[in-house]
């Protein structure tokens, strides 16, 4: 999920693909038939379409938003990389690093002060210390890592802004 890996030509798509997709992000879980309704199909012709999104990759998987907190992990750490040189195989390599650390669940190749973003959520402070100590701290190349604790969460997972596509 969440792959934005070269830029992946843009798909066009038209009002129905874009009002599937908003119903979609807001309920994941809805039948056929409901969506169908919703965005006045039939449910054959919404079945296809839907299918040709998954296919195309605008829909990238279907999951369960879950609340970390209520299921014990109620620390959420933004870490900001930086990296000792720059080279696609080392950024190749990080993000093979990155894949395996399960608490990672968003890392990004940004710009400015940081090379990668990263979104770590774990059960709290002392779990962070030792996945900072180690796990993080022992990749090879790094030549800061900043740590970002987030207070409380205002928004998280909201859906895509589809509202503003052409």
């Amino acid at each position: 999920m969440c792959n934005d890996r070269a830029q992946m030509d843009r798909l066009t798509l038209d009002s129905v693909d874009r009002a599937l997709l908003e119903v979609l992000q807001q309920e994941g879980r809805i039948t056929n038939a409901e969506l169908a309704t919703r965005v006045q199909l039939s449910p054959s012709a919404c079945l296809r379409r839907v299918r040709a999104l998954e296919e195309r990759g605008a829909i990238e998987g279907y999951r369960a938003v879950l609340a970390p907190r209520r299921i014990g992990l109620g620390l959420t750490v933004f870490v900001e990389i930086k990296l000792e040189r720059h080279s696609t195989n080392q950024a190749a390599s990080f993000e093979e690093a990155f894949a395996a650390m399960p608490e990672i669940v968003a890392a990004h190749i940004v710009s400015g002060d940081a090379d990668f973003l990263l979104e770590v959520v774990v059960p709290d402070l002392e779990a962070y210390q030792q996945f900072l100590l180690e796990r993080l701290l022992e990749l090879p190349g790094l030549t800061d890592v900043r740590s970002n604790m987030a207070i409380r969460t205002l928004r998280c997972r909201e859906p895509l802004p589809l509202g503003h596509l052409q």
